[in-house]
């Protein structure tokens, strides 16, 4: 290979890794910019944990229709505030199910197996 094969081929890994990086940067701008925008961010995927610190509330299943509307509101609200994937949902909302609702929903699962 001669000298002039080497630099050239130089120059164009070193052009190609520019672009590259020029791509890279310019779409995180763009991802960044769209988040201050107001944009819906990509959601994070967050484990049961910090779910729980977001304190939910618990559903006995005792309080009738307006009662389960209150969960559903307030357990909505913490999924909007903290973002979290579509596959989580389901998961973390049962988990504060208590007494009468977890019996139910443990019978209801246990129908979709």
């Amino acid at each position: 290979m001669t000298q002039a094969a080497i630099r050239k081929q130089v120059v164009d890994s070193v052009a190609a890794a520019l672009e590259a990086q020029a791509a890279t940067m310019a779409n995180a701008d763009n991802t960044n910019r769209n988040t201050r925008e107001g944009e819906t961010p990509v959601a994070i995927k967050c484990s049961y944990k910090e779910f729980m610190s977001c304190q939910p509330s618990y559903f006995k299943g005792t309080k009738g229709a307006v009662g389960l509307i209150r969960w559903f509101k307030q357990t909505e609200s913490v999924f909007v505030c903290s973002n979290y994937t579509e596959d989580n949902k389901v998961k973390f909302a049962t988990g504060t199910l208590t007494e009468v609702s977890l019996s139910w929903w443990n019978s209801f699962a246990s129908l979709l197996e």
